[in-house]
């Protein structure tokens, strides 16, 4: 089994930055690609970015250019750098992997997530 433990969020004003970390334990050795989604109310979850184990990322288009993922395989850590943060990103940020691939909403472990909220 896997576990993921997030950290990283809060309170930020619109055009502000905030940087999550997302912490593996257990059969990492299962993991074969991380990432972030975030679900905010009302709204379906979504990926945000992925990470596979041999650092290729790729990243919604609603935020390139603005948010960087990256993985410390050493630490067994995923980060996710959000900059230019907009008010309707404000929502629930979930660390995610999979054994293969990630979906559009699906993953095979999850986090218990991070609030991040961001004001006009």
């Amino acid at each position: 089994q896997v576990q993921l433990v997030e950290s990283g969020g809060g309170l930020v004003q619109a055009g502000g930055s905030l940087r999550l970390s997302c912490a593996a334990s257990g059969s990492i050795f299962r993991i074969n690609v991380m990432g972030w989604y975030r679900q905010a109310p009302g709204k379906q979850r979504e990926l945000v970015a992925g990470i596979t184990s041999r650092g290729s990322t790729n990243y919604a288009d609603s935020v390139k250019g603005r948010f960087t993922i990256s993985r410390d395989n050493a630490q067994n850590t995923v980060y996710l750098q959000m900059n230019s943060l907009k008010p309707e990103e404000s929502a629930v940020y979930y660390c995610a992997a999979g054994r293969t691939v990630l979906g559009t909403r699906a993953a095979d472990y999850w986090g218990q997530g991070t609030q991040v909220t961001v004001s006009s």
